[in-house]
């Protein structure tokens, strides 16, 4: 129903910046809210930042000031701009889109795309 692509990882320095993109294909009108979450090795998946289909946003405390959410819905496009980056930021980050229509609420996701930040 829809498919999730991510990019834009890569190993940065602390302080650096990179920019991740989620390109969303499929039946993209369902989708309702989307958000970005990470996870590192041996640890549970967090949520990073989410937004709404009104253009509401969420984030998580560890990243507010650094982090911004935004998406191109013209192009099914969801990005995370990532500023200041620091070592505790490496993880895999996961593109997430969720889709309600009557009682059904799904949750789908991408491959995940590895952000590195070294020290």
């Amino acid at each position: 129903q829809v498919q999730l692509v991510e990019s834009g990882g890569g190993l940065v320095q602390a302080g650096g910046s990179l920019r991740l993109s989620c390109v969303a294909s499929g039946r993209t009108v369902d989708i309702k809210s989307m958000g970005w979450y990470r996870q590192a090795p041996g640890q549970q998946r967090e949520l990073v930042a989410s937004t709404g289909s009104g253009g509401t946003t969420n984030y998580a405390d560890s990243v507010k000031g650094r982090f911004t959410i935004s998406r191109d819905n013209a192009n099914d496009i969801m990005y995370l701009q990532m500023n200041s980056l620091r070592p505790e930021d490496t993880a895999v980050y996961y593109c997430n889109a969720r889709t309600i229509w009557g009682p059904i609420r799904k949750d789908y996701w991408g491959q995940g795309t590895q952000v590195t930040v070294s020290s």
